[in-house]
């Protein structure tokens, strides 16, 4: 079975005050708290979470790409740390459980519905 790995911009900052200077910034956070979930969630290693430095939508709050081989790849912005750790794995659950990896609008959880940026083409689409 193939991987699915959430990408997580951990640089990012959500918050509408100035970045702070030190860490831990907001995707840090969102990180640490993905990685919980996901150890009790997928304990069968389906789900990898790959830190990312940076994922160049900084004006987008924090940031998370999910991808898998023969699948598209999702782009969420503007994540909330309270909400969106737990939508992020329903989205998941989803995307695993599909063959092609599309997840009907509908099924979305609600938070992600505002926060999806962007729906990439599997790169070997014909």
């Amino acid at each position: 079975m193939p991987k699915h790995t959430l990408f997580v911009c951990k640089s990012c900052h959500r918050s509408s005050e100035k970045r702070p200077d030190n860490p831990p910034f907001d995707g840090t956070i969102l990180l640490e708290q993905l990685n919980t979930l996901c150890a009790e969630k997928f304990p069968d290693n389906q789900v990898e979470i790959q830190p990312v430095g940076c994922l160049w939508a900084c004006d987008h709050g924090c940031v998370v790409s999910v991808a898998s081989p023969d699948k598209p790849t999702y782009l969420f912005v503007n994540l909330t740390l309270e909400e969106s750790t737990t939508a992020l794995i329903d989205f998941m659950q989803l995307y695993i459980k599909s063959a092609k990896g599309n997840v009907v609008w509908k099924q979305l959880p609600e938070v992600l519905q505002s926060a999806i940026f962007a729906q990439i083409p599997p790169q070997n689409n014909s």
